[in-house]
């Protein structure tokens, strides 16, 4: 949930291609559930069309057709994870103050 706005990113768009937001009090609302088991099922096929891409771009034969196909999906898996980026990003708590590691310090010795 994002703290400023208090809406999440939903892994969706609605039929005119907008962003969809949840206004919802906590993260285990039905449709939270649904959002986060979408977001599941686009990670893991991402990661399935990476497997795919890198043999295909193994592949001596592959032809213009296949590789151009091979490119739109690649991108609709990188619109879709950046997407769950953004979303996941927004709902991690801010800190000011002292409460956080140090700007640029990572946290991490």
């Amino acid at each position: 949930m994002n703290v400023s706005t208090g809406l999440r990113l939903l892994p969706w768009s609605d039929p005119d291609g907008k962003p969809c937001y949840l206004a919802s009090d906590g993260g285990d609302s039905p449709l939270s559930r649904r959002a986060d088991a979408i977001e599941a099922v686009q990670m893991s096929m991402g990661a399935e069309l990476l497997r795919h891409a890198r043999a295909l771009l193994n592949a001596p034969k592959a032809d213009a057709r296949e590789l151009r196909y091979l490119a739109d999906r690649l991108c609709e898996a990188l619109r879709d994870v950046l997407r769950i980026a953004e979303s996941r990003g927004a709902r991690l708590p801010s800190y000011d103050g002292g409460d956080g590691p140090a700007p640029g310090g990572g946290g991490c010795d």
